[in-house]
């Protein structure tokens, strides 16, 4: 994960932005036109004064009642004509942004899920979270009103001063004055706002982190009663983003009262020369009217700037951050390689692994680790805990790149297929089995194959795993098992996840201990329908007790990140120590259960 706070100062917030150009370019033709709607419609807001001066130095002058009320209805006209045409700026504008910022989603959630295990492993969820909610809101919300309008009241300012120039060029360079030290007060605010904004928008994926953990944990909190301390973890960090979001609001105060108060000093001196010149003769009522009239038309304009640009440096780190994931390279689709003529089965030629957060100079957890599963056999891989067996069965699957070595499937290197490819040929069902909010045939139909599998499949599969709770449960196969699967037990959400590995009849199973949470009669049961399945594939099986091991043909014992010994049950009981020795604790640990 990219360091907290990184530094934005030196950044381009143009150059930032316009990376959002590919989403923006379909529906440039309607933003484009809704721009120069709202020019229309903030120019007409100018011409008022004009029709103002008209009354003043006109009917007004000549006491005539009747061009009052023309020059009256006039400018009802025109602030009707100006209203009606930004609410077609926002019409213009609504469907196509909220198409953008569906797009932008879109394509971040399909590039999570073709990034690699191990970026998954180096961000934290809360962060991901709050770059697909909170940050996409704030580029739409940029799109929708900060970047027309700084174009817009850009326009306007220039608009509207031409006009003040032209009324009267001495009064329009009183107004003018403070332009210079605008610029320098902005240009600091900008810089100095940018590094609190990415500061503040790092910290809500902080907070969205421990939320979301403190939901998904409740139950270990209420059990060891914890909500104290969660509490006081949780307060500690609200109190940080408050604090940020404070000096945001002090820089955003700060900048607010300076573009506020020049601009009306500047005014105040117009008008004070302007009513000297009107008291001398040199210039006329009306023309003064229409000159702070105009000047009074610009201030919305110019005191905008400051909320527009807190806004773009908001929408800038939003687009920065969103980027951020966005540029983490995919995993490699594969394919490219040349195929082995190695014989057939699993085959772990020489496979090293380090993972890729690991401290320089630590050992790799795999190292020249050398196997080989026969077609159609069944492998038990048997070691202590930290030996690397979760690791080396997430290597085949290609959850995690191997760093040296290689890994053949039937004879063919795994980066020499495509990924489709080999998630089509190996299911996996693992030890922590992950549910989601869908019904019970829902996640164990992700296991089928491309051509999906019907309701004959699904049953076959769930009797498997002896998931014959499934019919007792309110809507059978369509009853939906909630966040993570937790209404249901530990054991049946095993059964389910084992389930969901071989309702596709794969070609290779790889099992990490998937029989963990099972009682001993229920663990039974699923042995001997396994069993069946076993006969059809090549199986690689993470094992800790001796009733698992029994269902492979041989044994692989991994010791210390190699292959210490490979043969029988019997086999290894006689020949190797340590292997007696891991499987006489798991005899005594399951007589005790």
């Amino acid at each position: 994960m990219p360091k907290k706070d990184a530094p934005t100062k030196d950044r381009s917030t143009v150059r930032v932005l316009l990376r959002l150009w590919p989403y923006v370019r379909p529906v440039r033709a309607r933003v484009g036109s809704a721009a120069v709607v709202a020019v229309v419609a903030s120019c007409l807001g100018l011409v008022i004064p004009l029709v103002l001066k008209w009354i003043v130095d006109g009917p007004v002058a000549r006491r005539d009642p009747g061009g009052v009320w023309l020059g009256a209805l006039v400018v009802l006209a025109l602030g009707i004509a100006e209203a009606v045409l930004f609410g077609l700026r926002r019409w213009l504008v609504a469907r196509p942004l909220a198409g953008v910022e569906a797009a932008m989603r879109a394509d971040l959630y399909r590039h999570l899920q073709r990034l690699p295990i191990a970026f998954h492993d180096r961000w934290p969820s809360g962060q991901l979270l709050s770059r697909a909610t909170t940050d996409l809101s704030l580029i739409r919300m940029f799109l929708a009103f900060p970047m027309t309008f700084l174009f817009v009241n850009g326009v306007t300012v220039v608009v509207g001063c031409g006009l003040l120039l032209a009324q009267d060029w001495t009064l329009g360079l009183v107004l003018l004055v403070p332009v210079v030290p605008l610029i320098v007060v902005c240009h600091l605010f900008e810089s100095r706002y940018s590094l609190v904004a990415r500061r503040a928008q790092d910290q809500v994926g902080d907070v969205t982190t421990v939320v979301e953990e403190s939901v998904l944990g409740i139950r270990i909190i209420k059990g060891f009663g914890r909500h104290r301390s969660q509490m006081d973890g949780f307060r500690a960090l609200a109190q940080r983003l408050r604090g940020t979001e404070l000096a945001k609001a002090r820089l955003l105060a700060g900048i607010w009262a300076v573009i506020t108060i020049v601009p009306e000093l500047a005014i105040g001196a117009a008008l004070v020369l302007g009513a000297v010149q009107v008291a001398d003769g040199g210039l006329s009522a009306g023309t003064l009217v229409a000159f702070l009239s105009t000047a009074l038309a610009l201030r919305w304009p110019v005191e905008s700037i400051g909320f527009l640009l807190a806004m773009s440096q908001e929408a800038a780190t939003s687009v920065e951050r969103f980027f951020e994931v966005m540029d983490e390279a995919e995993e490699d689709a594969g394919g490219s390689g040349a195929a082995s003529v190695a014989s057939g089965g699993l085959r772990l030629e020489n496979v090293s692994f380090r993972y890729p957060d690991a401290p320089e100079g630590a050992p790799p957890v795999l190292s020249g680790v050398d196997l080989f599963v026969r077609p159609g056999e069944t492998m038990a891989l048997v070691g202590a805990t930290g030996s690397g067996k979760t690791t080396l069965t997430s290597l085949v699957p290609r959850l995690h790149e191997v760093s040296g070595g290689r890994i053949l499937l039937d004879g063919v290197d795994v980066t020499a297929m495509s990924r489709q490819r080999l998630r089509e040929l190996v299911s996996v069902a693992f030890e922590e089995p992950t549910l989601f909010s869908a019904s019970v045939a829902e996640n164990v139909l992700m296991g089928a194959g491309p051509g999906g599998a019907g309701e004959a499949e699904l049953w076959r599969a769930l009797e498997v795993a002896q998931a014959g709770f499934v019919r007792d449960l309110p809507e059978g196969a369509a009853t939906e098992v909630g966040e993570q699967g937790l209404s249901l037990s530990g054991g049946q959400r095993q059964r389910l996840a084992l389930a969901r590995a071989v309702v596709g009849r794969p070609r290779f199973l790889v099992l990490d201990d998937p029989l963990s949470a099972l009682d001993v009669h229920t663990e039974a049961l699923v042995e001997a329908a396994l069993r069946d399945v076993l006969r059809d594939t090549t199986a690689l099986v993470v094992a800790h007790r001796p009733s698992t091991v029994m269902l492979a043909d041989r044994v692989a014992l991994l010791s210390a990140g190699r292959i210490a010994a490979v043969g029988t049950h019997q086999e290894l009981l006689r020949s190797s120590r340590e292997y007696a020795w891991l499987m006489s604790g798991a005899e005594t640990t399951g007589s005790t259960r």
